[in-house]
């Protein structure tokens, strides 16, 4: 809430409704309303990218959401605030698993793992998320 109206600086000020999500608030010395931006919590850019690009990489809200320490329900609004779709295009296979440091150095020393995979490797939150992709995807846990 203000401190002060801005046309008196009384201190003596009420909230008087809401306009298009903005708080309408009311001087009860010289009468005179006035409006300021609604202020709520914002999302890091950076966190709502990389929700955007896990579900277009097949994770679900719910996984998204243990991953990145969101709610699904905003994974969902971003989803349709943005009108991001998934590829129709589903003939490629694609398998993720979240992995601690010491694993992904294991498969990463593993060549024939990654010989003919296509793989990607994402650290998210002192995890790392590795998707395997492609015709010839291979599960390796």
């Amino acid at each position: 809430m203000l401190n002060s109206c801005p046309k008196c600086d009384s201190k003596d000020i009420t909230k008087a409704g809401v306009i298009d999500d903005r708080q309408r608030y009311k001087c009860k010395e010289c009468n005179y309303h006035f409006t300021v931006a609604k202020s709520g919590k914002s999302t890091d850019v950076q966190i709502v990218k990389r929700a955007l690009q896990l579900y277009l990489e097949g994770l679900s809200y719910r996984e998204i959401e243990s991953l990145l320490e969101v709610s699904h329900v905003s994974v969902m609004n971003w989803v349709k605030k943005y009108k991001v779709q998934r590829p129709l295009d589903q003939s490629h296979q694609i398998d993720r698993h979240v992995l601690g440091h010491d694993d992904v150095v294991k498969l990463v020393e593993d060549r024939g793992f990654l010989h003919d995979t296509n793989v990607l490797i994402s650290r998210i939150n002192g995890h790392y998320m590795v998707l395997t992709f492609g015709p010839q995807s291979k599960d390796f846990v």
